[in-house]
């Protein structure tokens, strides 16, 4: 199922740049991380909870469909506000310039990311259409005769 190729494929790129971030965040990037101003080494460390927190939400939706596609939760569960997406903070482009380059590369990662799958997320609402006041019309007059 296609469906099913595209999550599973969203998953491991997920789980490789939450791998790749936490490495990154946590060893390697320190070098970086000491050459910055000091109020820039906080702006990093926000940043680093940013990312973290884009792929967490990403990561927990997507389970939450290979849930689905398991027959683990109901579609209609899956579709409840608790489930949904979870929301992310922004990262301003002024804020991005002054990163060192491998961390802004994780940084647009995990935006590009994230928006893929809010793009997905949006399109599995629940967004029944009220019925047409005409074809309920249409219905009665069939009905009728």
């Amino acid at each position: 199922m296609l469906a099913q190729r595209l999550i599973d494929g969203l998953y491991t790129e997920a789980m490789l740049l939450a791998d790749e971030a936490r490495g990154y965040f946590d060893d390697s990037g320190a070098s970086g991380r000491g050459e910055l101003a000091p109020l820039d080494r906080v702006v990093f460390s926000c940043e680093s909870l940013k990312v973290t927190t884009r792929l967490m939400h990403v990561i927990a939706w997507l389970l939450t469909q290979r849930a689905v596609e398991a027959g683990e939760i109901a579609p209609d569960d899956a579709r409840s506000p608790a489930r949904r997406l979870g929301g992310a903070v922004a990262s301003e482009e002024a804020t991005l310039a002054r990163m060192p380059a491998d961390a802004r590369t994780l940084i647009e990662g995990s935006i590009e990311l994230y928006r893929r799958v809010e793009r997905l997320d949006a399109g599995t609402r629940d967004d029944s259409v009220a019925p047409s006041p005409a074809r309920h019309l249409l219905h009665r007059l069939e009905r009728a005769f």
